[in-house]
């Protein structure tokens, strides 16, 4: 089985470092320093129970590596539709594409069946790039729940969790999901599959949407912004308006609101990735986390006066700091 991640930052760098260290037909596909340490020392991955560093098979081309059994993504979703044509190379027949990315997916509506059934999403897939060129019948989708920084050029550090959810847009269990659920169950890592992984994909998102855009404007970290009681009542308004939304998709959420804010209040002082991204100077995930639940508000005429609001404001602070669109 040859896997490839495209996009070995943090996250993919955690798995490809498991995956490698397991003795799995791993290649990585990154650029720059990071690249450059990874060929000349391998990759290096810290831990609780410790440090090792493994040889791996690097690349910025992927026409290097050849077809593959699995690609799985791990960019932020607005840097997958400009990739699409460099990604091809790694597709042959059966190729599998593992979406480990935040937000809306873009195969979102492939295999839900119903009215909107292979309906598209500008937002998060403008003009169709990745509709088009991956095509939706090779998507496996997958929620990533670990938390993992790039420490220097080469090295990651793992800060916690290690489940990544697997589930086919259609429901069913198929050979090809178990096979990666294995393969990556036997390196140590967590990978259920899911009949119903677009219900996780909201509970994710859920947070994502509000924390997010908030703590970015505000600066504010978990902790502060859910206990407040002004920018947890905006949160909470967002989050209503964004469970309307899903729920007339047939999603059934397993928490309620109220329970998802104490959750996030309870991760601590933790700058959420937009905050860290405009801190940073690196373009901000607004599209997939926000407004793509605008986008399905319009899909299901569903008013949304907050995320609307919120989604002008962000948009606003993204472009004046050159970081958006």
């Amino acid at each position: 089985m040859k896997i490839c991640i495209f996009g070995a930052g943090a996250i993919g760098g955690y798995m490809g470092a498991k995956l490698a260290k397991g003795g799995a037909d791993v290649s990585l596909v990154a650029r720059g320093p990071h690249l450059a340490a990874m060929r000349e020392k391998g990759l290096t991955l810290i831990e609780d129970a410790g440090r090792f560093t493994v040889p791996v098979t690097a690349s910025d081309d992927p026409a290097e590596l050849g077809p593959q059994d699995y690609v799985i993504i791990t960019l932020k979703a607005h840097s997958v539709p400009p990739v699409v044509d460099r990604i091809k190379p790694l597709l042959g027949e059966g190729t599998t594409i593992v979406s480990g990315v935040n937000g809306v997916p873009w195969w979102y509506f492939h295999g839900l069946g119903g009215a909107l059934e292979g309906k598209q999403l500008e937002s998060v897939d403008p003009g169709g790039a990745q509709w088009q060129g991956f095509g939706p019948e090779r998507v496996l989708g997958c929620v990533v729940y670990p938390a993992a920084e790039v420490t220097e050029p080469g090295t990651i550090k793992h800060i916690e969790g290690n489940r990544f959810s697997l589930g086919e847009p259609s429901g069913e269990k198929t050979e090809r999901a178990q096979r990666l659920s294995a393969a990556l169950q036997e390196v140590g890592l967590r990978a259920p599959v899911r009949p119903k992984i677009r219900d996780e994909i909201w509970v994710k998102l859920w947070g994502n949407l509000s924390f997010n855009p908030i703590s970015a404007l505000t600066h504010a970290t978990l902790d502060v912004l859910c206990t407040d009681p002004g920018t947890r009542e905006v949160a909470r308004a967002m989050m209503v308006e964004a469970q309307t939304i899903a729920e007339k998709l047939g999603v059934k959420f397993p928490i309620d609101v109220d329970r998802r804010i104490e959750g996030g209040a309870a991760v601590g002082a933790h700058r959420t990735s937009m905050l860290q991204d405009l801190e940073a100077g690196r373009p901000m995930e607004i599209d997939a986390l926000v407004s793509a639940v605008q986008e399905l508000g319009h899909v299901t005429e569903t008013p949304t006066p907050t995320i609307d609001t919120v989604l002008a404001l962000i948009r606003l602070r993204a472009r004046s700091a050159g970081l958006y669109g």
